[in-house]
C-alpha cells in the first residue's frame, strides 16, 4: 500500500535473513524489478507481489519459497525457474493476470512437486497447463478461455480435492471419458457456465458437490452419474433439460444425493426416477403443466419442494400427488395458474407459498389438518372475504405469519388463529376495521394495512389496546383515499394525523 515503482537489489541483499516480503498494492513494474532482485534472500518463505504492474514474472526466485502471490498484475510470461526447483513451495497465486498458453513454460513446476494450491483464474488460457504438480489439492482455472483439457492433464493429480473450471468454453468434444477418472480424491467439481451439451462421462465416485449449471445440457444418460456414490449436491439449473431427456435410471443408487437444482430448464413434467433420498428439490421456472399421482411416490424424504413459476392449474394437480411426502416442510407453488387452493397438501407442512396465482377461492377442507403450518403466503391473488371457507384459519393452530397482501379483501378476515404474530394485508380494498377484528389474535406483533381504503376515523384505539405484543401497525397510504377527509380543514386533518401517530406508537 505504497507508491513503490522500483526495487534496488543491493537494498534487498542486506536482508539475508528475511522470511516474509510483502510488496502488495504498489506500482512495481517488471523494469523496476531487476532479475537479481531476490538472489540473496536465501531464507525467503513468503513473497507477496499482488496488485502491482508487473508484465513478466521474475526469472529467478529463491528455492526456499513456500508461498508466492502474483495476483492482479499484467503478467504475460512465466519462466522455468520462477516457480521451478522449489521443493518447499506450497501455494502459487496467479489469478487476474494476462497469461496465455504461450506464456507458460512446459516445465513450470519442475522440481516443485509439493505445490498444493494453484490459483490461475481470470487469465487467457485455452488449455489446462501441462505437468501440474502431483500434490495439488486445490486448482482454480475459472474465467479463462479453456476449450480443451488435453489427454492426461489431470492423470497424476490423485490428491486433488477441489477443481474450479467454471466460466470457460469447454465442450464435450474438448474432453474424453478419462479426463476426470484418475481424480480419485475429487470432492468439488465446478463445470458451470461452459458449453457442455451433456454431462461428461467418467466422473470419479467421490465427488460430493457437482456444479453443471449454465450449460446447454439436454440429456442425462443412464450411466453418467450412477458411479458417483458420494454425490450430495447436483446443480443442473439453467440448462436445456426436458423430462424425456432424463433417463428414468439416471439417479439410481445415489443414496447420498439430497439436493437437486433443476430450475430454469424446459421440463414439461416431473422427471421420473427422481433420487429416492432427495431432501431439497428445486424445479421452479420450468414448463410443468401437471402433477400426476405417482410423480413423488418414491421421494419419501423430501423436505423442500419448489414448483413455482411453472404452468400448473389446480385441476392438473392430483389430490393424492403429495400423499407420500410426510416429511415435507416447505412447498412453493407461487407464480402458477392456480384458480383455487389445491387439495391434498401434506399435513406436516410448515411453509406454504401460493403467491402470484389467480386464486379466488379457498375450498372447504383444503387447509384442514395442517396444524404445523407456520407461514402461509397468499399475496397477489384474487381472494375476497367470502371466498375463504368458514373456519379455514382456526385449523391452522400453529400459524405465525399470514400474507394476503394484494388481494380483494374489503375487511379483516375473521376467525384468525390465536398463534398469529404477523398479518400482511397491504394493497387490498379494506374500508373498515371492526373493534373485535383482532380479538382472536392476542399474540400479534405486526399488522400491515398500508395502501387500503380505510377512512379517517374508521380506526378506533380500542381495536388495538389489548394487543400487548403489537410492535408494528402500518396504516400509511390510507387516509388520502377517503372522500370525507377532502372536505375537512387543515387543522382537523393535523389533529387526526397526530392521533394516527399516537396509535402507531
Amino acid at each position: 500500500n505504497n507508491q513503490i515503482e522500483e526495487i534496488f537489489p543491493e537494498e534487498l541483499a542486506r536482508l539475508y535473513r528475511l522470511e516474509t516480503l510483502n510488496l502488495q498494492n504498489n506500482r512495481l513494474t517488471s523494469k523496476g524489478l531487476p532479475e537479481e532482485a531476490f538472489e540473496h534472500l536465501e531464507n525467503l518463505n513468503y513473497l507477496y507481489l499482488a496488485n502491482n504492474k508487473l508484465t513478466v514474472a521474475p526469472k529467478f526466485l529463491p528455492n526456499t519459497l513456500i508461498s508466492a502471490d502474483f495476483a492482479a498484475n499484467y503478467l504475460t510470461k512465466i519462466y522455468g525457474l520462477t516457480f521451478g526447483q522449489k521443493p518447499n513451495l506450497r501455494s502459487v497465486y496467479l489469478h487476474n493476470n494476462k497469461l496465455s498458453d504461450a506464456g507458460l513454460p512446459d516445465n513450470m513446476f519442475n522440481g516443485s512437486d509439493n505445490v498444493e494450491i494453484l490459483i490461475m483464474s481470470s487469465n487467457f488460457l485455452k488449455y489446462v497447463p501441462k505437468n501440474l504438480p502431483p500434490a495439488l489439492y486445490k486448482l482454480h482455472l475459472k474465467n479463462n478461455k479453456l476449450e480443451k483439457i488435453p489427454k492426461g492433464a489431470f492423470s497424476e493429480l490423485t490428491g486433488l480435492r477441489e477443481l474450479y473450471l467454471q466460466n470457460n468454453y469447454l465442450t464435450n468434444e474438448g474432453m474424453d471419458n478419462e479426463t476426470f477418472w484418475k481424480l480419485s480424491s475429487l470432492e468439488y467439481l465446478d463445470l458451470s457456465s461452459n458449453n457442455l451439451s451433456q454431462i461428461p462421462s467418467g466422473l470419479p465416485r467421490n465427488i460430493v458437490l457437482l456444479h453443471l449449471e449454465k450449460n446447454a445440457i439436454k440429456v442425462i444418460g443412464r450411466d453418467v452419474l450412477t458411479q458417483i456414490k458420494n454425490l450430495e449436491y447436483l446443480l443442473l439449473h439453467n440448462n436445456k433439460l426436458k423430462a424425456r431427456g432424463i433417463h428414468p435410471l439416471a439417479f439410481q443408487g445415489l443414496k447420498k444425493l439430497h439436493t437437486v437444482h433443476l430450475y430454469n430448464n424446459v421440463l414439461e413434467r416431473i422427471p421420473s426416477g427422481l433420487p429416492r433420498r432427495v431432501k431439497t428439490l428445486m424445479i421452479l421456472h420450468n414448463q410443468i403443466s401437471e402433477i400426476n399421482r405417482n410423480d413423488f411416490a418414491t421421494t419419501y424424504f423430501l423436505e423442500e419442494l419448489n414448483l413455482s413459476y411453472n404452468k400448473l392449474k389446480s385441476p392438473q394437480i392430483h389430490r393424492e400427488a403429495f400423499r407420500k411426502l410426510r416429511q415435507l416442510k416447505s412447498l412453493d407453488l407461487s407464480g402458477n395458474n392456480l384458480h383455487t387452493v389445491p387439495f391434498g397438501f401434506p399435513k406436516n407442512l410448515q411453509i406454504l407459498k401460493l403467491k402470484e396465482n389467480e386464486i379466488s377461492i379457498i375450498p372447504k377442507g383444503t387447509l384442514s389438518g395442517m396444524t404445523k403450518l407456520r407461514e402461509l403466503y397468499l399475496s397477489n391473488n384474487k381472494l375476497k372475504v367470502n371466498s375463504i371457507y368458514s373456519g379455514a384459519w382456526r385449523e391452522l393452530s400453529s400459524l405465525q405469519s399470514l400474507d394476503m397482501a394484494g388481494n380483494q379483501l374489503t375487511s379483516i378476515p375473521s376467525g384468525l388463529p390465536e398463534s398469529l404474530e404477523y398479518l400482511y394485508l397491504q394493497n387490498n380494498k379494506i374500508t373498515t376495521v371492526s373493534e373485535n377484528a383482532f380479538e382472536s389474535t392476542p399474540k400479534i406483533k405486526g399488522i400491515y394495512l398500508r395502501f387500503n381504503k380505510i377512512a379517517v376515523g374508521a380506526l378506533k384505539e380500542s381495536t388495538f389496546q389489548n394487543l400487548k405484543h403489537l410492535q408494528v401497525l402500518d396504516i400509511e397510504g390510507n387516509l388520502e383515499f377517503s372522500n370525507s377527509s377532502k372536505n375537512k380543514d387543515d387543522s382537523e386533518e393535523e389533529m387526526e394525523d397526530e392521533e394516527e401517530e399516537e396509535e402507531q406508537d
